[in-house]
């Protein structure tokens, strides 16, 4: 079974569209664009002109709801998979709060829209090593160089950064230090489905034999895959 970690934002949700939308209707566009490129960038607003957008993004109700996902049939696959493989998906993030609902309650309604049923959201104020070492992580998939090098360097979980802009420089660096570097999310769920090829592998006969002769009934006890259509259970009765 995999332990398996997910940055939110620029993994699955593409906050910098939405940021760099709240900051031209704010700013104008000329704010957010460099002089040599027509492209919004994050560079090109100042960190006094990013602090006044963000205290319109705090001011807004469940503002994180309104995010647009990279890949929604990916988010979909990846909780199908994890349903048929028993994988343990942990989805982290370090949202500031806006009005409306908690971060983790945007997060997870967030997820149920595109397909994930029931998430574990984990809100992170503080280092992803941490975080990696208390849930036994086997691998975390984060949009930040600096996370993925906190997470090797703290703990046995490894890493692969998601570089959807493309960064050759950057994309050396995370390798020469072991990390992973993909593009996409489908290219993530490949590794991942390698991984769990891999695994069995790796944990000796003994438990390979156990297997082997364990028969399991697969969908005995499972929930249906949408599990908030599933009957409520009836309470327990003595009677």
């Amino acid at each position: 079974m995999l332990r398996i970690g997910f940055d939110l934002d620029g993994v699955v949700a593409d906050f910098r569209t939405a940021f760099l939308d709240a900051a031209a209707k704010l700013l104008g566009q000329q704010a957010i664009q460099r002089p040599s490129s027509p492209m919004p960038d994050f560079d090109a607003v100042s960190a006094a002109d990013a602090k006044r957008v963000w205290q319109v993004i705090t001011a807004m109700p469940n503002w994180w709801v309104g995010l647009a996902p990279y890949e929604p049939a990916q988010i979909a696959r990846l909780y199908q998979l994890a349903r048929r493989y028993r994988w343990e998906v942990s989805f982290l993030t370090s949202r500031i709060p806006t009005a409306g609902d908690s971060v983790q309650f945007q997060s997870q309604a967030w997820l149920e829209t595109y397909g994930y049923y029931m998430p574990a959201v984990v809100t992170v104020p503080g280092s992803r090593g941490e975080i990696a070492n208390a849930l036994r992580l086997d691998l975390i998939i984060d949009d930040q160089l600096l996370n993925c090098l906190e997470v090797v360097g703290a703990s046995q979980t490894k890493a692969i950064l998601i570089l959807r802009m493309g960064d050759a420089g950057l994309e050396q660096q995370a390798t020469d230090r072991g990390i992973g570097v993909v593009h996409r999310l489908d290219e993530v769920i490949e590794v991942l489905l390698q991984l769990q090829d891999i695994l069995p592998s790796k944990r000796g006969s003994v438990l390979r034999l156990a297997d082997w002769f364990f028969k399991r009934e697969p969908d005995a006890h499972v929930l249906p895959m949408n599990p908030r259509a599933a009957r409520p259970i009836p309470p327990h009765s003595d009677k």
